[in-house]
């Protein structure tokens, strides 16, 4: 079952969680919280949110809490997580989804947050949101292209339609062709990484999309492989690339360059394929519903969102 969370009104309140790394600029997270009352929405900081484990923010118990009471909290009309880092995927197993399945709320982040992203389309089949998080883009004086598509995106009652190229991105075709299908993925990383757990990607008549950051070419090349021989690939609807930033080798005299390696691992596959969207770790960032229905065009290089990603918005 598909659920979807109410779409956010004026004077709707924005939880921040921060169920990965710690915040490091507390000027960043200052300045995230201005802009999103800029956007007229409230803020409110979960309890832990705060917290510091080394590269974990908080305790698993602490971020866990933080991640139940946002969702629990009927004051709480939309989560938007801190940052990414790493340790998302250790509070999976000890998540309550049935939690989330009573309360959907629309839940914004990318990277790390990507294996929670899996998690609660796997166990609940919430629509969630690839999109800025706090203290990396919102409060890191985001371009005026990542602010107005997350805040169209969030408010929005209908399909979004195509989704915008921001300026000066380079797109290129790598398998022409159109069709449609559930739009899911996020981080590549994230993604394989969860291959072989309960919350590995079903890919099956979907829509693949897929983006990195830091990545050398061959680690690239090994994850795209991986999923290729697990078979997330051929069962695809087709698949996008969106920004993968910072990822061409350090030694490119010994090194295969970033398309290479993409063109390798679509060789051969019978679906539209397409690398360029505006989407990921970029500084130009399109907010992207997960688990809704898309087309692709991969002779145009656009993806198109066919169906809404909430319901009726939230009146306060």
């Amino acid at each position: 079952m598909i659920r979807k969370p109410a779409a956010l009104g004026p004077g709707a309140t924005l939880g921040i969680i921060a169920p990965a790394s710690p915040a490091r600029d507390m000027d960043h997270l200052a300045e995230g919280i201005k802009v999103i009352e800029e956007l007229g929405f409230r803020v409110s900081l979960s309890p832990n949110v705060l917290n510091y484990n080394k590269y974990l923010a908080g305790t698993e118990n602490e971020r866990l809490g933080d991640f139940h009471k946002m969702f629990l909290d009927p004051a709480i009309d939309g989560i938007i997580c801190l940052r990414g880092g790493y340790g998302s995927m250790k509070l999976l197993p000890d998540i309550n989804y049935s939690i989330v399945r009573r309360n959907p709320k629309i839940f914004v982040g990318y990277s790390d947050i990507t294996a929670l992203q899996l998690a609660l389309w796997k166990k609940t089949g919430l629509v969630t949101f690839s999109g800025p998080m706090l203290t990396p883009d919102l409060g890191n004086k985001p371009s005026d292209f990542t602010l107005k598509h997350f805040y169209s995106v969030v408010t929005n009652l209908r399909p979004l339609g195509a989704i915008p190229c921001a300026p000066g991105v380079k797109t290129t075709v790598l398998v022409p062709g159109c069709s449609r299908g559930r739009l899911l993925g996020g981080n590549l990383t994230m993604v394989a990484a969860a291959l072989g757990t309960p919350y590995e990607i079903d890919t099956r008549g979907a829509i693949l999309f897929l983006e990195d950051v830091d990545e050398q070419p061959y680690r690239v090349d090994r994850m795209l492989q991986q999923l290729r021989l697990a078979g997330k690939f051929n069962r695809a609807a087709g698949v996008v690339f969106g920004d993968f930033v910072n990822c061409e080798a350090k030694d490119k005299n010994n090194s295969l360059t970033l398309l290479e390696v993409i063109e390798a691992a679509v060789a051969g596959l019978h679906m539209p394929c397409f690398l360029g969207l505006s989407v990921g770790h970029g500084e130009h960032k399109a907010t992207l519903p997960l688990g809704v229905r898309a087309e692709i065009n991969a002779d145009e290089c656009r993806l198109k969102i066919i169906e809404a990603a909430t319901t009726a918005a939230i009146k306060k």
